[in-house]
């Protein structure tokens, strides 16, 4: 039986921006508008760290028109946070909810955001206090547990084909050897849509590496041999977060967030390490290499969003908010694909515990036998939610 919780609610971002989570925000805040049990609709600033300072934003007093404006607007409308509160900042929180009689949190963002969604939401328990906690997902890396995919990852991957399918053709106008590192800590999804760029068997990327395969530094050396030596060119995609036999970083900054996770894209520091392996490849010779790092441009450039991103990015936080009201019941948003041809998708719900702190990988169906490239299986999953793409021309 559905429990019908009334008072404010309190929304917030969290985690990396991605160029679509401001529609979460507006179809989670437009869907509140609807629900006579939401007396009052509060924006976080900068999550959890506004929380705390009780920095809020009304959303109950702006208009359609800003809202939808924001919406189509990339990164984190409210400002986002990387914090994981402890038990004095959880304490805090709740104080802040009882003073402003809030009975609902909807938290965006990516598997870190679900882990403090969780514990809230089990403080609330335990406090015997009458609440509801939403996530809602987010991540440009797509690997949060349960859901096909994640809002925000198609747009990246869009960005990231987009990318290398240019930067092909550049390299073969002026042939050598191009390395571009794509994000990607512990999941090559990202890295792995630079594969969309191929419309020819000699179009680049030629060699992708993901952080799902332990990245051997001889090997690769012999990988782009091999191609420069078939294409007389090589383009490669390397995840920022491959790693040795050991489980090393190749390259970090050695810096830690809050969380934990380390910091790795804070510098160019890998695609110059790559660049000197690929010159190590060829002694004694001459080869033009370069490389590029390109950091935070994938999860918020402008006009390349995704239409399917967007549109789940809307879907997402309506559903977050129609599924609190209506069963009172805390958990984390997932979608479900229905078919690839035509695309269609569903929301449902799973536990917060499902999706907390744990992140998932790229399938093993989904990459080469040599390491070194992805498959028609991963082709067939990621293309309906990056689109069409555009037609290179030749002479």
């Amino acid at each position: 039986m559905a429990t019908k919780l009334s008072g404010k609610m309190v929304i917030g971002q969290s985690g990396g921006p991605t160029v679509v989570i401001n529609q979460s925000l507006v179809g989670a805040v437009l869907a509140a508008r609807k629900q006579s049990n939401i007396t009052g609709i509060l924006g976080a600033r900068h999550g959890i760290a506004g929380i705390l300072k009780e920095d809020f934003i009304d959303l109950t007093t702006q208009s359609v028109e800003q809202l939808e404006l924001v919406a189509t607007t990339p990164a984190a409308a409210l400002g986002s946070v990387r914090l994981k509160p402890g038990q004095a900042e959880c304490e805090k929180v709740f104080e802040v909810f009882r003073k402003h009689d809030v009975r609902y949190f909807f938290y965006i963002g990516g598997n870190d955001s679900a882990e403090t969604a969780h514990i809230i939401a089990e403080m609330a328990k335990q406090a015997n206090y009458d609440f509801c906690t939403v996530h809602i997902p987010k991540t440009i890396d797509n690997d949060l547990k349960v859901t096909d995919h994640c809002p925000g990852y198609a747009s990246a991957a869009r960005f990231v084909a987009l990318a290398f399918m240019g930067d092909d053709r550049d390299n073969r106008a002026l042939e050598g050897i191009k390395v571009n590192v794509v994000m990607g800590r512990n999941a090559g999804f990202l890295t792995a849509a630079s594969a969309l760029a191929r419309q020819e068997e000699r179009d680049g990327p030629h060699l992708i590496y993901l952080p799902e395969r332990v990245f051997d530094v001889d090997k690769f050396k012999q990988d782009v041999r091999a191609v420069v030596a078939k294409y007389g060119r090589c383009v490669v995609a390397a995840s920022e977060g491959i790693s040795d036999k050991d489980g090393n970083p190749i390259s970090t900054t050695g810096e830690r967030d809050s969380h934990g996770n380390i910091q790795l894209s804070g510098t160019g520091a890998l695609g110059d390490t790559l660049a000197a392996l690929v010159k190590e490849a060829f002694p004694g010779q001459k080869v033009r290499v370069r490389a590029d790092t390109f950091g935070y441009l994938q999860r918020s450039f402008p006009t390349i969003v995704s239409a399917v991103d967007a549109k789940e990015a809307r879907m997402v936080g309506d559903y977050a908010v129609n599924h609190a009201v209506a069963t009172g019941e805390p958990g984390s948003v997932a979608i479900r694909r229905l078919s690839s041809k035509p695309y269609s998708s569903e929301c449902f719900i799973t536990p917060l515990s499902s999706v907390a702190r744990e992140a998932t990988a790229m399938k093993d169906e989904y990459i080469n036998a040599a390491g070194n490239d992805v498959t028609q299986a991963w082709l067939d999953y990621v293309a309906p939610l990056v689109g069409e793409l555009p037609k290179m021309g030749r002479l």
